[in-house]
């Protein structure tokens, strides 16, 4: 049975569209990202003969920290259903030293693949898994399921046998991941143990309904829905790949986190096959997004053979106060209506005049210029300060934000360079 539940055959425009629901601006990088994303959705309508000639075109997307980089991958990858992992650049070693190595890039891609894969599938079991948990329930208590869900004994201890996860010796102590690997499949392949424990009913039916789940699922079928996404839909953000190119003219020693990562990692975009614990796995047709500001060395500056494995490059926009206002106000999941909702949920209605959304804005860009530009990433810094002392209290009621409550809040701070670099 097919597992897959997301929007696979959204046209770009589509894409696009839903990117802007949660990130203002940056509509280069957006359209960049779907025409890979609706890519991968025409090779699958080619002949099997083509489609393994079709690669994914790799994107280097260039611009300062704080823009959009990151979550317009991880949003792509929601949209997509996609297994994702963020990697940086700048963790690992050339191979030889002791770091991880590039291949773990692919063992974590395959991990969550899986865990993506079997959230959905345990989704599919969760009604038969809740009875049956409340049916075990019922008949420790010696009660009716009607009484167990009605939730008179929740606060009642039980005892209930749960799976006790077997401790490999020695593996542990090795630093390679390989040797992680190995114990998770020696895991596997052990019979569990099972141990009795006393808890409340409530965390009784918690951990009876996971562990029914995890036995309702067909784990093989898991494993192979897994390496199929993380092969055919698999995508990799390596950030901070910047910080591994060598700037022209540079010269020394052994670059362990530099031209050796970097030739490391050719293999694994190119494409290979690397051995996880679920099985091989084939990078051929992973999507890799490389992210870097650039600041001090310039995509030129990568390997020849690293730069020509990521044809597509967008130049992201730094953020001004225009695009910081609309950031508080425009996407779904706002930071503003972030704030409110936490604070309403203790009976503070907080309420934020437009002038004092521009002045969060505005003191946001003033803070970046003049400290360290940390992009959008500076709204949450100076929102904390201004919500400080209403965070603080609950059942306050209606709390108008206003401009001069905001510039009272800031002012002091922003006056001087010390303060501020501490606290923003």
């Amino acid at each position: 049975m097919s597992v897959t539940l997301h929007k696979t055959d959204l046209t770009p425009a589509e894409i696009v569209r839903e990117l802007d629901k949660y990130i203002v601006g940056q509509a280069a990088a957006k359209r960049a990202v779907a025409v890979a994303l609706r890519n991968r959705s025409r090779r699958k309508r080619l002949s099997a003969e083509m489609a393994r000639e079709v690669t994914p075109k790799n994107i280097l997307m260039i611009g300062p920290t704080g823009v959009g980089k990151t979550e317009i991958a991880r949003r792509l990858a929601r949209l997509a259903g996609a297994p994702f992992v963020k990697v940086e650049a700048t963790k690992f070693t050339e191979v030889g030293y002791v770091g991880r190595d590039v291949d773990s890039i692919v063992r974590d891609l395959a991990e969550a693949s899986y865990q993506l894969v079997m959230q959905e599938m345990k989704a599919r079991v969760a009604e038969r898994a809740d009875a049956l948990a409340v049916d075990n329930v019922a008949s420790l208590l010696r009660v009716s399921s009607f009484e167990v869900r009605s939730g008179r004994y929740d606060d009642q201890f039980v005892e209930i046998e749960v799976n006790e996860e077997a401790a490999m010796p020695f593996v542990g102590m090795f630093g390679n991941e390989q040797m992680q690997g190995l114990g998770e499949m020696l895991k596997n392949l052990m019979p569990q143990r099972k141990v009795r424990r006393r808890v409340k009913v409530r965390e009784a039916l918690e951990v009876l309904r996971n562990q029914e789940a995890e036995r309702l699922v067909d784990k093989e079928e898991a494993t192979q829905e897994a390496l199929r996404r993380a092969q055919e839909d698999g995508i990799v953000f390596l950030d901070e790949i910047d910080k591994i190119a060598r700037k022209q003219g540079a010269s020394g020693g052994p670059d362990v986190s530099g031209e050796g990562v970097q030739r490391d990692l050719l293999p694994v975009v190119e494409g290979t096959v690397v051995a996880t614990r679920l099985g091989p796995v084939s990078t051929e047709h992973v999507l890799f997004i490389a992210a870097g500001a650039f600041h001090v060395s310039k995509p030129s500056d990568l390997i020849p053979e690293l730069q020509g494995r990521f044809p597509i490059r967008v130049e992201l926009e730094p953020l001004g106060p225009d695009e910081f206002e609309r950031i508080l106000r425009e996407p779904a999941t706002s930071l503003l209506q972030q704030y409110t909702a936490l604070l309403g949920a203790d009976g503070t209605e907080l309420v934020f005049s437009p002038e004092a959304v521009r002045a969060l804005a505005e003191f946001a860009h003033q803070a970046n210029r003049d400290l360290e530009d940390i992009g959008a990433r500076r709204l949450s810094t100076v929102l904390e300060r201004v919500l400080e002392e209403v965070s603080f209290q609950t059942e306050l009621g209606r709390v108008e934000i206003t401009r001069e409550y905001v510039e009272a809040r800031l002012k002091g701070v922003l006056a001087s360079p010390d303060l501020s670099r501490y606290i923003l």
